[in-house]
Order: structure tokens, then C-alpha cells, then sequence
């Protein structure tokens, strides 16, 4: 079972979820298995009916990690820097895949999807921050207990890591290093992310976007778009498609990083959000665990969508 980085601080985290042989209250399933962890599973019924819509959540012990990219990190930005350690002092349930537009339907009964590229596997996008705080609190009011809510930056950084320092998480027979080779050309990504090298890969819906004149691409494609949500490798905590696919928007501004450890960090509140993880357009540099930019929570876009995080109480 993969583990959390060491805290430095000698400081034991918060108790395994299920010590106590119960399921979250929210939970309609739940388990553990060898390879990630624990796991709950959160059932909605589907609109339209036929078989419910499941979300499965993944366990992301408290623990302690370095934000931020090393000095020499291929496509680094300057404000992923300096590299800090960060101390999360509770750990929380973090869904497994970005929200996927069958979730957002189940939700949001009375609106349509507002995804450009329509599909109930793929991750549901053109939702603004605004509209994920809607679906936040439709969503809590749904199932009791279940108080969830956008990751912050740092909550979102340390899961997509899953205690790897370099570029990438780490994934069986690779370092998590990175090197690009050409402006969409990363071979490392191929295997765990949809990015601009190779989302329009046998890209089947028509509403594709014209992907022929992207340059330096790993692989040829003409029409490119978003893709079904977990059909590339996991971390090493079962989290799918954490870089690539679309990005996703974080609880909390962009904080400027500074050298001494923080604990439970977030950025100040301004009318700007973090945005993390890279998307199926973006460029080999936008798409590592350190990489991190911002926009107006009015905004909505063909690659950025979101998932959430339920914290565990104290």
C-alpha cells in the first residue's frame, strides 16, 4: 500500500479512515485493497435512470512533502519556486477521476451539461468556479456527511505527487523524471496523461478541435479534445489523469512561496483561483505536478473542469 512522505517533523498523522471497521456515512461502498489503500465509493441515481452514477473517493494519509519544482526541472516557471516543505496536518478523501459529466447531471438535475465535448465518461468542463461552488453545496445538500469541497493548492499538489519529488508521479518502471523533447513531445506523459502530444490520438467525437498545426506533437493527430476519464495510469494513491485530460481548478488563490515549512497552507483570498494539473491542449511544460497558473472564477473552458476532497474531521 503506498504510503505518505515522512514527516519531518516527527508529527504522526491523523488515524487510518476505517480503523474503527466503519464506512464513511456517505459511503454506499467501501474497502481496501493491496495496491492503493483505502477506498469509498459514493453512489448518486442517474438522471434519466438505469444504473446509478459511482464516484469512487481515494484515501490521502496526513503527511508532509516539497512544493514546488527543483531549480533544474525541465519547463520549471519561476513562481513554482522556491521549493519549501509543506505539512498537511489531516488527511482527506480525494475523488479517484476529475467529476465526470455523469456526476454533474446527477447533481445538477435541472441544468444541462455544459461540456463542449459531450460524453458522460469524460470529465465535465466549461464550469467556472463559480458553478463548481453550486454544485458543492448541491452536492453536500444530497448526501449527508459528506461535506466536500475543491482541494487547496497544497491538498492538491501532495495527492498528485503520492510521494514522488520529481517532475511526475511516479508509476512502476519510471523515475517521475521529465524530458521534453519537443514543445508537445514528452514521451514520460505518454503513458499517464492526455496532453497536447497525444489526445487527438483516435480522438472519435466530431466536435474534435483542430489539432494539425500543433507543433512538435509526439505522435501525428488532426482533431483533438478531452478523453474518458481513467484510461491512463493511475498514481501511486490510484488517482487517475492528475496531469493531463483537463485541468482543474483549486479552492484558494495562488500564494507566493517562500523558503521556511508551512503548515495547512493557503493562498490569500483574491479574485483570482489556482488552476492545476495541466490539460488535453496544453504544452509538455504545463503539464507536471509543480506547474500552476490562475484565473478569474467567472471563467469556463473547454480544459479546465475540477474534483473534489472530503477532509477529515478533526
Amino acid at each position: 500500500m503506498a504510503v505518505a512522505v515522512v514527516d519531518p517533523s516527527g508529527v504522526e498523522g491523523i488515524a487510518h479512515p476505517l480503523c474503527d471497521g466503519g464506512a464513511p456515512g456517505w459511503a454506499a461502498e467501501w474497502g481496501e485493497d493491496s495496491q492503493f489503500g483505502p477506498y469509498a465509493i459514493l453512489e448518486l441515481p442517474r438522471r434519466g435512470g438505469g444504473k446509478p452514477v459511482r464516484q469512487r473517493w481515494r484515501w490521502i494519509p496526513a503527511g508532509s512533502f516539497q512544493m514546488g519544482s527543483a531549480e533544474n526541472e525541465p519547463g520549471r516557471w519561476n513562481d513554482e519556486g522556491p521549493r519549501h516543505w509543506v505539512r498537511l496536518t489531516r488527511g482527506y478523501w480525494m475523488m479517484d477521476t476529475a467529476c465526470t459529466q455523469a456526476l454533474w447531471c446527477a447533481v445538477m438535475t435541472d441544468e444541462g451539461n455544459p461540456s463542449y465535448f459531450q460524453d458522460p465518461e469524460r470529465p465535465v468542463e466549461q464550469v467556472s468556479w463559480d458553478d463548481v461552488a453550486r454544485f458543492v453545496v448541491r452536492l453536500n445538500g444530497l448526501v449527508d456527511g459528506l461535506a466536500s469541497g475543491l482541494p487547496t493548492e497544497a491538498q492538491w499538489e501532495y495527492a498528485c505527487r503520492a510521494g514522488s519529488d520529481s517532475a511526475l508521479y511516479r508509476t512502476a518502471g519510471t523515475s517521475g523524471a521529465i524530458e521534453i523533447v519537443g514543445t508537445c513531445n514528452a514521451p514520460a506523459l505518454d503513458g499517464i496523461a492526455w496532453y497536447g502530444g497525444n489526445s487527438g490520438v483516435d480522438f472519435e467525437l466530431k466536435n474534435g478541435v483542430d489539432s494539425a498545426d500543433w507543433p512538435e506533437k509526439q505522435y501525428a493527430h488532426k482533431r483533438a479534445g478531452s478523453r474518458k476519464v481513467g484510461k491512463k495510469v493511475p498514481n501511486g494513491w490510484g488517482l487517475y489523469d492528475m496531469l493531463g485530460n483537463v485541468c482543474e481548478w483549486c479552492d484558494d488563490s495562488m500564494r507566493d512561496y517562500g523558503g521556511e515549512m508551512v503548515v495547512d497552507p493557503r493562498g490569500a483570498s483574491t479574485e483570482s483561483r489556482a488552476i492545476r494539473g495541466g490539460s488535453w491542449d496544453g504544452l509538455a511544460r504545463f503539464v507536471r505536478c509543480a506547474y500552476r497558473f490562475q484565473n478569474s472564477p467567472e471563467g469556463r473552458y473547454s480544459d479546465l473542469g475540477f474534483r473534489l476532497v472530503r477532509v477529515q474531521d478533526k
